[in-house]
């Protein structure tokens, strides 16, 4: 069903991101967490959290409040990562998405891994014209870079995470091979037959419909380019009259500004719809690995493998969690975090509780893999 799309304003974005951020993109994420504009971040706050909250914090999860969420897609997530990039860069990494893992794997080895093996089963050559669909700060597009030594383009909707990832790019030395345009994914201003290769990693999801998004990468690859895909996906054991279950994919979607979760099968049709060829569908989820995906949100210690690995998995036990709250709240309260923090805080450990339960459930998948190919006689 085709969606409307929201109109595009980039001089008013690139306003509201610089008199909430100011100058914060080119420091260290912890830092930056504290040096926001109070009122432009409350601002951000609430537009966030209307289309998830009303009358006392009484969640919105009606039919009619998913729709108005599609309907504002591009700001829903615009003011998400807005709230939540420095958090997730200062306790994840630069690169948001998850992984698998092996025994013994430390987090930023298997981090990287899944984005080689990405580019690897796309194929990717040096010196092709890659784009990257909701790039965020760029950690997969320079590691990609690095690995392929292709040219990479980074589209991004959000013009704070694309001030740090130009920083950080400059700061990898990578500034020659890769740039990074704003705009909506959803209405892309690339020309038609663009790009040899195009991913996403777990950026997608974001989308108000996927054979809208889907749509607008068959159109700017070029006839035999590929398009490679990690898409978070609801399975297809997700049945949205068990009242567990829709209140587990809700927590997920307003935890991590998601407007609405679809089924493996809907992503399926989506690709073929649009008319790419699909050669490859996964969900390596569903491998049989002895150490779980979500083991970092588990807070699972037992599979820890340096200090990074440790601190990443500590803030979110129930005792990090607790701290973080408590340390958030103590710093709005004396004036150095901007007020909204600490909800911010709270709402990703709503996402981390909700993805767990999701993927023990069987019901989520944040690794739904495929492979596509725009037909070499397509116009």
């Amino acid at each position: 069903m085709p969606v409307a799309l929201e109109q595009q304003d980039k001089a008013r974005d690139a306003s509201f991101s610089k008199a909430m951020h100011r100058s914060s993109a080119r420091t260290g994420a912890f830092a930056a967490m504290f040096a926001k504009d109070n009122k432009a971040h409350n601002a951000a706050v609430d537009e966030y959290f209307k289309f998830w909250e009303e009358g006392q914090g009484n969640a919105k999860m009606g039919e009619e409040d998913s729709e108005e969420r599609r309907a504002h897609y591009a700001t829903l997530t615009r003011q998400y990562y807005n709230l939540a990039t420095d958090l997730y860069e200062s306790g994840w990494s630069t690169s948001f998405h998850f992984c698998r893992f092996y025994p013994g794997e430390g987090f930023l080895q298997a981090i990287a891994r899944h984005e080689h093996y990405l580019a690897h089963k796309m194929g990717i050559k040096e010196n092709s014209t890659v784009l990257d669909v909701g790039c965020g700060i760029g950690g997969p597009a320079r590691e990609i870079c690095r690995f392929t030594d292709c040219n990479i383009v980074g589209l991004n909707n959000n013009d704070y995470q694309i001030e740090r990832a130009m920083w950080h790019t400059e700061n990898a030395g990578l500034t020659p091979k890769m740039k990074y345009v704003k705009g909506d994914f959803m209405q892309m201003d690339f020309e038609p037959n663009t790009f040899d290769y195009v991913y996403a990693i777990e950026a997608t999801v974001h989308a108000p419909s996927l054979e809208g998004i889907y749509g607008q990468i068959y159109n700017v690859l070029k006839p035999g380019g590929v398009f490679g895909v990690y898409e978070w996906l609801m399975t297809e054991n997700y049945d949205p009259t068990n009242p567990t279950h829709k209140q587990i994919c809700h927590g997920i979607e307003v935890g991590n500004g998601i407007s609405n979760m679809v089924k493996i099968s809907e992503a399926l049709r989506a690709m073929k719809a649009v008319g790419f060829e699909l050669e490859f569908a996964e969900d390596l989820a569903t491998r049989p690995d002895t150490v779980p995906w979500y083991y970092p949100l588990a807070g699972e210690l037992k599979y820890a493998r340096s200090l990074y690995d440790l601190f990443t998995v500590l803030r979110i036990t129930k005792l990090g969690q607790t701290v973080v709250h408590n340390f958030v709240g103590l710093m709005e309260m004396i004036g150095i975090a901007p007020k909204g923090t600490q909800k911010t805080a709270d709402n990703l450990s709503v996402a981390a509780a909700n993805l767990v339960a999701g993927a023990k459930e069987g019901i989520f998948t944040p690794m739904y893999l495929m492979i596509a190919r725009k037909p070499l006689n397509a116009n």
